[in-house]
C-alpha cells in the first residue's frame, strides 16, 4: 500500500514516435519512473492513483505529427511523456477544495499508476458506487454521455423513427441503439463481425443488424434494411458508409456526427460523392464534441443511473489486465478485436 509522501515506482505508458497511421502495439511502450506522493506546497493539484483507464478511437489522432492542415479537436501528444486519456481514480492528496483524500473520480488523466493532476476541475467526483467503477470509462463516463448528447439532443429523436448506427457495438454505439430502442424506435447496426452482429442482436435489442464487411455494395444493403429510408444516422465511420446513408436518409433526416473512424488515420481523406443529398433531402447533419456538453453531465447521470439499475440498458465491456497490456489494449480497436468498450485495468484497489 502506497504512502502519502513516500517515493515509489510509477510505470508509464509512453508513445515512442509519432504514427503514420493508426498506432500499432510496437508504437508504445511501458516504461518506470519514480514520483514523491506529495502535492507542491501551495498548489490546488490532486495527486491520484489511476484504477481504471479508458481506450477510445480519437486518442489516435493526438498520436500524429502536427499537420497545419490536418483537422483535429485535440492537440497532439508530447512525445517521451505519458499519453493523456479518461479514466477513473482514487484521490491519494489533495490541495483542491472539491477534493479529498479517498475520493473517486473519473475524468482526464495520464496512463501511468499515479498522476499529479494539475487542472482538477476538469474531474468529477464520483457518487454512485453501487455499479462498476469501470462503467464511468464507459457507460457513466465520456462515451456514455456521447450518445446522450449525440440521439437525443442533435438528433431530436420522435417514436418510430427508423436509426442506423454504424460502429453500433462500439463503447457509443451500443447506448445509441438501446436509447432508440427506449423510444421504440426501428433500429439497425453495421458492425465488422460475426460475433458483434450476435451481441447487437441477443444482447442490445437491436432490430437487425449486419456484417459491413460481407456487403459488397452498402447502398443496396441499406435499401434491404431501410425500405422506406433512414430518419437517424448516427455516425461513427464516415467514408463509404456516409456516402451511402447519404443516398438512403428520409426528408428532413437528422446526422448526428460523432466520429469518422475510418478517416482518421488516412492522408488523404476519402471523398463523399453524395453532398447533393443534404440539399434535396433537407437533411440536418451536425458534428458535436462532447467536450461542450460537460454541463449535461448531471441530467446525463440522473437519466442512464435507473436505467441500469432497472436493467432496462446494458453494457459490455472488454477488459485489459495491467499497464503493460495497454498497448495491445488500444491498437486493437482500431483492428476490430475488442467486443464493447475497451478498458484497461491498472489497479482495483
Amino acid at each position: 500500500m502506497a504512502v502519502v509522501g513516500e517515493e515509489v515506482s510509477n510505470k508509464q505508458v509512453v508513445l515512442k514516435d509519432y504514427v503514420p497511421g493508426f498506432p500499432k502495439e510496437s508504437d508504445l511502450e511501458v516504461r518506470t519512473i519514480t514520483i514523491r506522493l506529495k502535492i507542491p506546497e501551495g498548489s490546488k493539484a490532486v495527486l491520484v492513483k489511476n484504477l481504471y483507464l479508458s481506450c477510445d478511437p480519437y486518442l489516435s489522432m493526438r498520436m500524429q505529427k502536427p499537420e497545419p492542415d490536418r483537422p483535429s479537436f485535440v492537440e497532439p501528444y508530447k512525445l517521451g511523456s505519458p499519453i493523456i486519456g479518461f479514466g477513473v481514480a482514487k484521490v491519494l492528496d489533495s490541495g483542491h477544495p472539491n477534493f479529498k483524500k479517498g475520493d473517486l473520480v473519473w475524468g482526464t488523466t495520464e496512463w501511468e499508476e499515479y498522476s499529479l493532476i494539475t487542472s482538477p476541475e476538469d474531474l468529477f467526483k464520483i457518487e454512485h458506487t453501487d455499479v462498476p467503477l469501470s462503467y464511468y470509462t464507459g457507460i457513466l463516463g465520456m462515451p456514455g454521455l456521447t450518445a446522450y448528447v449525440g440521439f437525443h439532443h442533435i438528433c431530436s429523436p420522435r417514436k418510430g423513427d427508423r436509426v442506423f448506427v454504424s460502429a453500433a457495438s462500439g463503447a457509443v454505439g451500443q447506448l445509441v441503439g438501446q436509447f432508440a430502442k427506449l423510444m421504440d424506435c426501428y433500429v439497425v447496426g453495421s458492425a465488422g463481425s460475426k460475433e458483434k452482429v450476435d451481441l447487437l442482436l441477443t444482447k442490445f435489442g437491436f432490430d437487425e443488424a449486419f456484417n459491413y464487411k460481407e456487403e459488397q455494395d452498402l447502398n443496396m444493403a441499406l435499401k434491404r434494411y431501410f425500405p422506406e429510408g433512414i430518419d437517424i444516422y448516427f455516425e461513427n465511420v464516415g467514408g463509404k458508409m456516409l456516402d451511402s446513408v447519404l443516398l438512403n436518409m428520409r426528408i428532413h433526416g437528422q446526422i448526428s456526427v460523432c466520429g469518422m473512424i475510418s478517416q482518421y488515420a488516412l492522408e488523404q481523406p476519402e471523398g463523399v460523392h453524395n453532398l447533393l443529398c443534404i440539399l434535396v433531402k433537407r437533411i440536418h447533419m451536425e458534428g458535436f464534441i462532447v467536450l461542450d456538453h460537460f454541463d449535461q453531465y448531471p441530467k446525463f447521470l440522473d437519466t442512464v443511473l435507473p436505467l441500469i439499475r432497472e436493467g432496462k440498458i446494458t453494457y459490455v465491456e472488454d477488459i485489459a489486465e495491467g499497464l503493460e497490456s495497454a498497448s495491445a489494449a488500444l491498437s486493437g480497436i482500431f483492428a476490430g478485436r475488442n467486443i464493447g468498450k475497451q478498458v484497461v485495468v491498472v489497479s482495483r484497489e
